[in-house]
């Protein structure tokens, strides 16, 4: 081969490397810094922050079992029995992200502290210390503890809303109790929710594995800040399936920084029923845009009613950041303080307006329930609202007095004793109101309901 062939055959050979395709379970390589070796490796990066991911042991006390005989005194005196102990130590493992090495802050997931007498955290270099639980927020599973801040390594926060998927991600945490371990992966989806319908889900999704004892540890960018808190896998055969979740470190933060202040997290609410802005329910209230919350109700002195909030209401923006969903009014509401003041961008009647509520204590923005749409009335009957009906004295309508199994009504969601407020956002009062209303709509239809004091928007077509 000549020379000239030679140098030929090198540069295809770089070509074609440079042109293969990363795996979706690695990061991005960075070269080795001054290590001499020049192969790609994020090993700087790791040195800097693994000191900061930390072992997070629990002792708590579980009631023992056994058989009722053994906790009868007549039973135990006849037979000699010694006294049993009602309860005993029980042992869990998670991991851990210290974020204020001057004081000493660990973020880590409430799970895997609840319930625990005893707190143990241990460094990587094998120090251990006994931990303080400064607070705990089931809804979001955080949890902060501190320790004493003796020559500490911490990570730096970065920004959650900034990520993309397909963003690079490193997770390191304390696996089935192996000791420290990294993994690695890609943002696979953000703003997952629904694993816990009682809570405050806004999950950033990754496929870099995470296994029973990865609870609380870091999900890292390759810039070395902390985005996430990982907390949750799906594991359909008990192990990593590459589905794994992490709660966005904003989110931390806000929880954190109330934790510190107070003790707890102390929750503003707005006062009102809120569903999801769906494409049939944006096309049957003829709106520009299918993203948004929609007011369905608005409760009575509450933050909401006094900041002239109204049903129908579109919230499509929180102190100027977009709002997606029910779920993202919802997050960001009960995650401002109790006591702050929120600038509410609204469509009303086709017109953009802004609001500004302040914040009462409560729990949260609630979710109104949803029904299953269907195409038609078709197996409903309705009548004028009389007394001891459902609804009367409260609010305007139709009552809903027989619903069909199986019908087209029934596939809708309407239910005996529902009332049907407005068709479209026009009042209905009679039957008569109802029926020319719905012949009025078109093809797609909003009906506005009271149902169990809570009103919804249900969707026909």
């Amino acid at each position: 081969m000549t020379r000239a062939n030679s140098s030929i055959l090198k540069a295809i050979i770089i070509v074609v490397a440079l042109a293969m395709p990363w795996r979706a379970d690695a990061v991005a390589p960075l070269a080795g810094e001054g290590d001499g070796r020049g192969i790609p490796t994020v090993a700087p990066l790791l040195e800097k922050v693994t000191p900061a991911v930390v072992n997070i042991s629990v002792v708590s006390e579980r009631p023992m079992e056994s058989n009722p005989l053994y906790q009868d005194p007549f039973f135990r005196r006849f037979f000699d029995l010694p006294e049993l102990p009602r309860s005993r130590p029980q042992m869990s493992a998670g991991s851990g992200v210290i974020v204020d090495a001057a004081k000493g802050y660990v973020l880590t997931n409430h799970h895997v502290v609840d319930k625990g007498d005893q707190i143990v955290v241990t460094l990587k270099d094998r120090r251990r210390f006994d931990a303080e639980l400064v607070g705990s927020d089931a809804e979001t599973d955080i949890a902060l503890l501190k320790i004493e801040p003796e020559a500490l390594t911490d990570v730096p926060l970065g920004d959650s809303d900034r990520l993309k998927v397909g963003d690079f991600v490193v997770a390191v945490g304390n696996p089935f109790g192996l000791g420290q371990t990294v993994t690695s992966g890609i943002v696979s989806a953000l703003g997952r929710g629904g694993l816990n319908v009682e809570g405050y889900e806004d999950f950033i999704q990754t496929d870099a594995p995470i296994n029973p004892g990865n609870s609380g540890g870091a999900l890292l960018t390759l810039d070395g800040r902390l985005v996430g808190i990982n907390t949750a896998i799906i594991a359909p055969a008990g192990g990593n399936v590459g589905i794994g979740f992490a709660v966005p470190v904003n989110m931390a933060r806000a929880v954190m920084e109330q934790l510190i202040e107070y003790g707890e997290v102390r929750r503003g609410r707005l006062g009102v029923m809120i569903q999801d802005l769906t494409p049939d329910l944006a096309e049957a209230l003829r709106l520009p845009r299918t993203a948004g919350a929609v007011i369905a109700s608005v409760e009575e002195d509450t933050p909401a009613e006094r900041a002239g909030l109204r049903p129908g209401d579109i919230v499509v923006a929180v102190n100027g950041r977009a709002v997606e969903n029910s779920a993202d009014l919802r997050n960001t509401v009960g995650l401002t303080r109790a006591g702050s003041e929120v600038e509410l961008t609204l469509l009303r009647d086709g017109r953009e307006v802004s609001v500004t509520a302040r914040l009462g204590p409560g729990d949260r923005v609630s979710a109104a329930p949803s029904g299953r749409i269907g195409r038609a009335l078709a197996g409903a009957e309705f009548e004028e609202l009389k007394p001891g009906m459902n609804g009367y004295g409260v609010v305007d309508g139709v009552a809903v007095s027989q619903v069909a199994p199986g019908s087209p009504a029934a596939r809708v969601g309407l239910r005996p004793g529902d009332v049907i407020m407005a068709v479209n956002r026009e009042p209905v009062k009679s039957v008569e109101d109802l029926s020319r209303a719905i012949d009025k709509a078109g093809p797609v239809i909003a009906l506005n309901l009271y149902r169990n004091g809570a009103e919804l928007f249900v969707v026909v077509r």
